[in-house]
């Protein structure tokens, strides 16, 4: 009974995923063949993450041999490999300060993600648009409101810290590297890829990489993994972990970290998510 019991549940876990996937909340590919992909969180308390993301209202659901929550414009791995240290600390003091989600409305939101067990904090100077998750790791998620938005939750952006002679740099860097649109949000710098605002804020001193914490990386999914990598390395650009290839699925993978700390996983799904 227990074993049919299990294997309910695994068939049941499987067909969430993949009903989650074939919502297709991957956002469009922009002309660089790239666009948002993940979060890969090194989660100590893979439940107690799982259920603020669920909480927030992302999909569950475990393709593989990890929790994974799906919102419109990115997947939020959850995962630390049995065997790997635990996270050293969390966002803040990192190069990505934070991510961020928009929902229709703030308030509202709140107060069903309360009823759910989120931890929220208000927002800064008490703004009724705006509010704070941080997860049992250190994750530091910030939330903001968009009225005319008709979805109540999706992903919007990742909020570098560097110091401030850097900020123009990483925006023209990741304008060349992954043709993210250079531009102004309230006077500071963003980059827009389809599926996630970078924003670039100014830091009093460098900022640890993200590597080893609980964001450890991001990711991004491209069209064309090789081509993109005989990109990168035209640039200079070096991957930290080589170009590997799942042949059963078709799917492949590389590593690269930008020059200032952020540790980025490059995809090629070739069903998509």
């Amino acid at each position: 009974m227990k074993k049919a019991l299990f294997a309910a549940t695994l068939l049941l876990a499987s067909s969430l995923a993949g009903a989650a996937f074939a919502q297709g909340m991957r956002m469009p590919f922009n002309d660089a063949g790239v666009t948002m992909g993940h979060w890969h969180l090194h989660s100590a308390n893979v439940e107690a993450s799982k259920k603020i993301f669920v909480g927030m209202g992302g999909k569950w659901g475990k393709p593989g041999d990890f929790d994974i929550v799906i919102f419109p414009g990115v997947i939020v791995n959850l995962h630390l490999r049995p065997g790997n240290p635990p996270p050293t600390g969390g966002t803040v003091g990192t190069v990505v300060n934070h991510t961020g989600f928009i929902v229709n409305n703030v308030q509202e939101q709140v107060a069903k993600w309360k009823a759910a067990g989120v931890p929220v904090l208000p927002g800064n100077n008490n703004r009724l648009d705006q509010a704070f998750v941080v997860t049992p790791d250190g994750l530091r998620i910030e939330v903001l409101e968009d009225k005319t938005q008709t979805m109540p939750v999706r992903h919007e952006h990742v909020h570098f810290f560097l110091p401030e002679a850097e900020v123009a740099k990483s925006q023209a860097w990741y304008a060349k590297t992954f043709g993210a649109k250079a531009g102004l949000r309230n006077n500071a710098m963003v980059a827009d890829v389809p599926g996630v605002q970078l924003r670039f804020a100014k830091a009093d001193a460098p900022q640890k990489t993200t590597k080893g914490t609980v964001l450890d990386h991001i990711g991004f999914d491209v069209k064309d993994m090789l081509g993109f990598i005989k990109k990168l390395e035209a640039d200079g650009i070096k991957l930290d972990r080589p170009y590997s290839k799942n042949e059963a699925t078709g799917d492949s993978l590389a590593f690269i970290t930008d020059p200032w700390g952020t540790y980025i996983e490059l995809n090629e799904r070739t069903k998509g998510w």
